[in-house]
C-alpha cells in the first residue's frame, strides 16, 4: 500500500501519497487531450457562428482541464530536516516544525476515508497527507522514508501533541515494515474508529485516540 519515494539532491524526502514521477506522464497525456479536445472543438465550430464564438467554446471546453493538470503537475509535498516545503501553482510555502504552534491528526470519513497531519506555525497552516483507504482496507500510504523523517521533525518539536504524534508514525513505520494486515496499522485503525462512531465531518483525533493507536 506504499510507494517509495526517493531522496533529492538537497535530502529533501518527497511526501506526497503517490510520486509526482508517476503521474506526470498521465497528466502531459491529459494535457494534450484536454488542449486537442478545444481547438478541435474551436475549429468545427468556427465553420458555423463567428469566430469569437468559436474561440471562447474552445476554451471553456480545453483550458480549464489543461490548466488544471498542469497545476497538479507543480504540486510537491517535502520535508528536509524539520522543514516542510509545500510546492503548488501559486508558489512555495515553507513551515519550519520546529516552530510549530499546533499539530493534529485529522480523519476525513467515507467510502475512501483520508487520515492527514495538520500543523501551525503562527498563521501558517500546512497539512500533510498521511493515507487514504477504502471500505475493504485497501488504499495508500505514506511511505517508510517519509513516515521516518516525518517522525523525526515531530520529535524535534516541543509539542506535546507532536511528540504523540511522532511515536503514532513510528508504530505505522514499523507496521509498514513489517507487512503487516491493515487492522494492525494505526493510520487504518484511526479510521475504522472514525467510522465506527458514525462520524460524518472531519474528526481531529484527541490525545487519548492517538495514544491508544500509538500502542
Amino acid at each position: 500500500m506504499t510507494d517509495e519515494s526517493k531522496p533529492g539532491s538537497d535530502g529533501e524526502i518527497g511526501l506526497d501519497l503517490v510520486a509526482p514521477e508517476l503521474l506526470a506522464p498521465a497528466l502531459r497525456r491529459l494535457t494534450l487531450a484536454a488542449l486537442g479536445i478545444g481547438i478541435g472543438v474551436g475549429l468545427l465550430m468556427a465553420l458555423f457562428v463567428h469566430w469569437p464564438i468559436a474561440l471562447a467554446t474552445g476554451l471553456v471546453l480545453g483550458a480549464p482541464t489543461a490548466l488544471y493538470a498542469v497545476a497538479v503537475q507543480r504540486r510537491r509535498i517535502t520535508v528536509s530536516g524539520t522543514v516542510i516545503r509545500a510546492r503548488t501553482w501559486r508558489g512555495e510555502r515553507r513551515l519550519d516544525l520546529a516552530g510549530a504552534t499546533a499539530a493534529e491528526i485529522l480523519v476525513y470519513p467515507g467510502k475512501i476515508s483520508r487520515i492527514v497531519l495538520r500543523v501551525t506555525a503562527g498563521a501558517d497552516t500546512q497539512v500533510v497527507p498521511l493515507a487514504i483507504y477504502s471500505d475493504s482496507g485497501s488504499g495508500r500510504e505514506l511511505h517508510i522514508l517519509g513516515l521516518r523523517k516525518l517522525a523525526d521533525a515531530l520529535a524535534g518539536c516541543p509539542l506535546a501533541s507532536a511528540l504523540a504524534i511522532s511515536g503514532l508514525l513510528v508504530q505505522q513505520l514499523r507496521a509498514e515494515a513489517r507487512d503487516a494486515v491493515a487492522e494492525q496499522r494505526p493510520l487504518y485503525r484511526a479510521v475504522r474508529m472514525v467510522r465506527d462512531r458514525d462520524q460524518v465531518a472531519p474528526v481531529v483525533l484527541s490525545d487519548s485516540d492517538i495514544a491508544d493507536l500509538a500502542h
